[in-house]
């Protein structure tokens, strides 16, 4: 069984005290949460914290990752941080194609792949996100969703698409305190493991992660299916005793 990848996306939260605490805390608790077990372990936070927690989670095991990453390279492009700065910052993962910024920012599955594109060229995994909206959900359309959001992805990436990370994150159970059930979750997994096969025959280097409100209650029963790789963790991951509970449960599997 591959490594769990547990990733916590700090989303836009946080502050100079607040983040040291919250690493710390963390470090704190890694070995103990691992029980001697390897985990991939990574914080996703804001742009403006990327050097403060670059230099807090040194050598501690802890890797570090971006929210986002610009499409372009570089140039005239107000706000965007492009995949060179990321990587000056020492940064591992890039979440490309998370939910909010679908639906807030009106990202195109198009765009999407395009970033992941970049953070590759760059040395840096992408991590994909996918996900149905509640009324996709109601509507039978699940599968058809999540496969066209990833087959843009891989349709762009080619072969390079063996060296990303992929997170199912249903969008209706994102901070709403709703969660798919370890079933419902595994059946879009199995869905993605087998679209991902079809695209390259190196699929079993792609972890696939849940993202849908994974917490230290839930996680064990989720992360023990069989196509669920690791979590991409929202509001646990606020959290030093929560993200540590899920590591663990991440640890037990390995």
């Amino acid at each position: 069984m591959k490594q769990k990848l547990i990733a916590g996306n700090w989303k836009m939260n946080g502050g100079l005290a607040a983040n040291e605490a919250l690493v710390h805390g963390v470090q704190q608790g890694l070995a103990q949460a691992l029980g001697g077990k390897h985990a991939q372990v990574a914080v996703c936070v804001p742009a403006a914290y990327l050097s403060q927690v670059q230099q807090l989670v040194k050598g501690s095991g802890v890797d570090l990752g971006s929210q986002d990453v610009s499409a372009h390279e570089q140039g005239a492009y107000t706000g965007e941080i492009s995949a060179a700065m990321l990587k000056d910052f020492a940064v591992r993962y890039a979440i490309v194609g998370h939910s909010e910024r679908r639906q807030y920012h009106g990202e195109t599955d198009e765009q999407v792949a395009h970033k992941a594109q970049r953070a590759l060229s760059a040395g840096i995994t992408p991590i994909v996100c996918v996900g149905e909206t509640l009324a996709e959900r109601e509507a039978g359309k699940t599968e058809e969703v999540v496969k066209r959001q990833l087959a843009a992805v891989i349709h762009t990436n080619g072969h390079c698409i063996s060296e990303i990370v992929v997170a199912y994150e249903p969008v209706w159970a994102i901070g709403t305190g709703r969660t798919a059930s370890p079933e419902q979750a595994q059946a879009v997994h199995a869905v993605l493991r087998a679209q991902l096969k079809a695209a390259t025959s190196h699929s079993d280097r792609i972890s696939i992660l849940y993202g849908g409100s994974m917490n230290a209650a839930n996680a064990a029963q989720l992360l023990a299916q069989p196509d669920i790789d690791g979590g991409l963790i929202g509001g646990a991951a606020l959290k030093a005793t929560d993200f540590l509970a899920i590591m663990a449960a991440g640890s037990a599997l390995a």
